[in-house]
């Protein structure tokens, strides 16, 4: 029989991860009953992965204009904002959750090699990788294989391909055993004018697949990846993609090389969904169509079906519309890298999509029908407020009692895997190819990379604290949106604009949607706040098990923000004996969802700790005015391990110990291990401090003199808790000895 003979059912489609209500609109679409191929090409066109089908309602109300954009979001396939100089700099943070949770270091490797294509195919060229990473109980020897792999197969992918990886974070909990979270951010630089878009016109144009030879593996990944992981989820192990660093380091190269010839009309990478996506959304952007003659894609099989080659999601792949008659100078620059250049097909009028396999149409689909903004389905799923979200506001401080002795609580923390070094993981990034990292001796809040040629630098982070998004959606996520900021400022660069990959359970779960629309209105206040605009990013349900319920809501934020002039670096660490020591910001009697609660005290159900934005904008108003008065020695913000951590963190960096006094306005527990918000660690010489003062009380901002740096101990009210360097042993190598 014929493939395109071969009908597909409502099963069919069930199967494939549609529902029924979908099946029915595909066959209105259509005017008849599509065939097995048409049904998996919706399929995943269809899948939340790729259309946001429940999502995009919300995503829209995300704020997407600010004074340096240059790409809204989902005009391309990353962000792009203008740095002055003619530079821009194109940069996009995306999930391989599923994939790593069953293949942990390929399904990480293959999420660094998407993301940077995501950069290069627009022309930029990757300067820098972070990541996000979630994990759960460290005790646990299935999260430790996990652990393992994730981070050999991120720093086997970037090491190869040769970008470093610059920044990051680690968080354990209980809640990610079975699916862990990784999310993997790529920045590029672009010069203005070179960029490249997803698109495709001209009838007659050419296309072509460059790149590897296609595969049978990630077949129906983007499907995969909108269902939840349960005990079945083994047999979709081929759903999971192999990567190659070398090739994609060719690809790179050819990829940029062709860009200059001015041959290339359009051009994406194949991530999700492969072919598929590639040739929908280009088409349906341009308002064309194309003739695809599958039979003519490099295989690295033989006898692929139709179906296999279309959904695959083999790596190091990019489909380019070039203008008719400049085929042999494509051609010309992908033979240089010895990479596969096939012409698969040509643009036409029209708009559909016409799939061959040699002389048989095995599918014909309007090419618009397919893609988010166009026919794909678009839900408001319904939402309720979870019962615990009431029992979590009932936490009173009072049930707590304070600790009658402060060092093993500061013990505790210093070691707790959430806190501690992550230094077992990022030493095996190679965080200095490409001479461009400027935080990698001198530690700070954000990562700081330099532009060569330029006296401006770089600023970027990833930030999240998922026990605060879960206690309160929209306060955690403006939160999470905030600390990078903070983050940012900190380091003495301005905020920019934002990527997010916004991790969640089930979004048929009211419960869970309930999360997901709080998180979104908590980021849009606080990004309208910062004038940091959405840019783009991922969306990624279904991270949860049928046996241990969804993840916490992890809306990961990534934030790039730009230091005028590198002069302005600021560093966390305490630089001289006598510097005096100040907080700036409100201390509050407050100890919600801290890490001192929630695993030291074993409470779990709290709400998010203090935070006000208003009180935020003004502290990092504040803090940037300092810094570029050069008032500051050192600036880290106050968040995860509270006031406590901060001060054992600068002070470790710097070799120095600290004496500091607490405030009897508040409990001790409270002032040294609590969260509140809007907060952050100020160090400046004894010359300075009144000018650092006045400033402050011009700006309107609280703060308070804790101390000095002294000595090598933590001294605090009086009391000496030991060298800092018992602390800095614990820290360094918490994680290590639960991983070796």
């Amino acid at each position: 029989m014929k493939y395109s003979e071969q009908l597909a059912s409502v099963d069919d489609a069930k199967n494939l991860g549609l529902l029924p209500e979908e099946y029915d609109k595909i066959k209105e679409i259509l005017g008849r009953t599509p065939n097995f191929t048409e049904v998996a090409v919706f399929s995943v066109m269809w899948s939340e992965h790729c259309s946001y089908k429940n999502s995009i309602t919300w995503l829209k109300t995300l704020p997407k204009d600010g004074p340096h954009m240059l790409a809204k979001a989902g005009e391309e396939n990353a962000g792009l904002v203008d740095i002055g100089e003619g530079l821009g700099c194109a940069f996009k943070i995306e999930s391989h959750n599923h994939p790593s949770a069953l293949e942990p270091y390929q399904g990480a490797a293959t999420g660094v090699g998407g993301i940077n294509r995501d950069i290069f195919t627009m022309g930029a060229r990757p300067i820098a990788q972070l990541n996000s990473l979630r994990f759960g109980d460290i005790n646990s020897a299935k999260t430790q294989w996990l652990v393992k792999g994730v981070v050999k197969g991120i720093g086997d992918y970037g090491n190869a391909f040769g970008i470093p990886t610059v920044g990051g974070e680690v968080f354990f909990d209980e809640c990610y055993n079975v699916n862990p979270l990784v999310n993997a951010m790529s920045v590029g630089l672009v010069k203005q004018g070179e960029t490249v878009s997803a698109t495709s016109y001209g009838a007659g144009n050419p296309v072509f697949i460059v790149g590897s030879s296609t595969g049978k593996d990630g077949i129906a990944g983007a499907s995969f990846a909108s269902k939840d992981i349960t005990e079945e989820s083994a047999k979709d192990l081929p759903s999971v993609q192999v990567g190659d660093p070398f090739q994609e380091k060719l690809l790179l190269e050819a990829t940029l090389e062709v860009i200059k010839t001015g041959a290339v009309i359009g051009m994406q990478d194949m991530g999700a969904a492969g072919i598929t996506c590639s040739t929908s959304e280009m088409s349906a952007k341009g308002e064309h169509g194309m003739n695809i003659w599958l039979h003519k894609v490099p295989t690295r099989q033989a006898g692929m079906h139709p179906f296999e080659i279309l959904l695959s999601e083999s790596q190091e792949r990019m489909l380019v519309v070039v203008q008719k008659g400049k085929e042999e100078v494509v051609k010309k620059v992908f033979d240089k890298w010895d990479l596969n250049c096939e012409q698969i097909g040509e643009v036409t009028e029209g708009g559909t999509l016409r799939y061959y396999m040699h002389e048989e149409l095995v599918a014909e689909i309007p090419a618009d029908v397919l893609v988010l903004g166009g026919g794909a389905p678009v839900y408001k799923r319904e939402y309720k407020e979870p019962a615990y979200y009431a029992e979590f506001k009932k936490f009173d401080i009072a049930s707590v009692a304070e600790p009658k002795d402060l060092k093993p609580v500061m013990q505790f923390l210093a070691k707790h895997p959430n806190l501690a070094s992550k230094r077992w993981i990022y030493n095996q990034y190679d965080s200095m190819v490409g001479t461009i990292n400027m935080s990698t001796n001198k530690p700070s809040d954000a990562a700081i990379v330099n532009i060569k040629g330029s006296k401006k630098a770089l600023a970027m982070t990833v930030d999240c604290n998922s026990r605060y998004v879960n206690a309160d959606p929209e306060v955690g996520c403006a939160i999470a949106v905030s600390e990078a900021a903070r983050n940012i400022v900190c380091s003495g660069g301005a905020p920019s604009a934002v990527t997010n990959c916004l991790n969640f359970g089930n979004p048929y779960n009211p419960e869970v949607y309930w999360q997901f629309v709080g998180s979104i209105k908590g980021m849009g206040k606080a990004c309208e706040k910062f004038k940091t605009p959405v840019t783009g990013g991922n969306v990624s349900f279904y991270n949860q098990s049928s046996y241990e319920g969804p993840v916490f809501p992890t809306p990961t934020i990534g934030m790039i923000g730009l230091l005028e002039d590198k002069s302005l670096q600021t560093t966390l660490d305490f630089k001289a004996e006598g510097d005096v020591i100040y907080l700036v910001g409100e201390s509050k009697n407050d100890i919600s969802s801290s890490e001192y609660l929630y695993s030291y005290c074993k409470v779990k159900a709290s709400p998010a700790p203090f935070f006000d934005l208003d009180t935020e904008f003004r502290v990092q108003n504040a803090i940037s005015s300092l810094i570029k008065n050069k008032l500051v020695q050192s600036a880290h913000d106050v968040s995860d391990g509270g006031l406590f951590m901060t001060l054992l963190e600068s002070a470790m960096a710097g070799g120095f110990g600290f004496e500091v006094v607490t405030d009897a306005a508040f409990r001790k527990d409270a002032f040294l291990f609590g969260e509140a918000q809007s907060r952050a660690v100020i160090s400046t010489t004894a010359s300075n401090g009144a000018a650092l003062e006045a400033e402050l009380r011009k700006q309107n901002v609280a703060f308070t003199k804790l101390g000095s740096v002294k000595g090598r101990a933590i001294v605090i009210d009086t009391t000496d808790y030991g060298p800092v360097s018992e602390y800095k042993y614990a820290f360094d190598t918490s994680i290590e000895s639960y991983l070796n």
